[in-house]
């Protein structure tokens, strides 16, 4: 197995831990801890450099889409799920009914919702943007209030944005 490098950085919502190997990110999560206690460094393999990039320009509303190569591991209905949550568009929501339409299992809710809630690959795979069928926002492994603070960003960045349930 490949090493496996750990990094942290400060975003505007909490620090983020991002983990990965010489050639790709396997994980992307919101910490609970209050410091920064391992910085990105000169030194920090370049695909953990250009994760922290692209995610301080995502921050700043100058990026939407994200090139660096990730990894995920999961069941296969998850992979699915995974794949489709990267279809749903920067400042669109979708429900989680939609995704369970999508990858053809249109029961599945549940199963999508649990889904999302395993995926280490948080605003990269942007599980944020599912929502309930009532547009409410439900479940985010990395709270509520940030996934309502990501919604938020990229409507105000974005040109395609929805209300939110409390909007309308």
């Amino acid at each position: 197995m490949n090493q496996l490098h750990q990094a942290e950085f400060q975003s505007p919502i909490g620090i983020v831990e991002i983990i990965g190997t010489e050639e790709a990110i396997i994980s992307i999560l919101f910490t609970e801890k209050t410091e920064v206690s391992k910085p990105v460094h000169s030194d920090s393999p370049q695909v953990i450099i250009e994760c922290q990039r692209q995610l301080e320009e995502y921050f700043k509303g100058e990026r939407m889409e994200f090139t660096i190569p990730c990894k995920s591991t999961g069941t296969e209905f998850q992979q699915k799920v995974w794949a489709a949550l990267t279809e749903v568009p920067y400042a669109e929501t979708v429900s989680y009914g939609s995704i369970a339409k999508a990858i053809g299992s249109d029961k599945a809710v549940r199963a999508v919702g649990n889904a999302n809630s395993k995926n280490k690959l948080t605003i990269v795979v942007p599980c944020h943007r599912i929502i309930g069928s009532t547009g409410k926002l439900t479940g985010y492994a990395g709270t509520l209030t940030r996934k309502e603070w990501l919604l938020r960003h990229e409507k105000e960045f974005g040109k395609n944005s929805i209300p939110l349930s409390n909007e309308r």
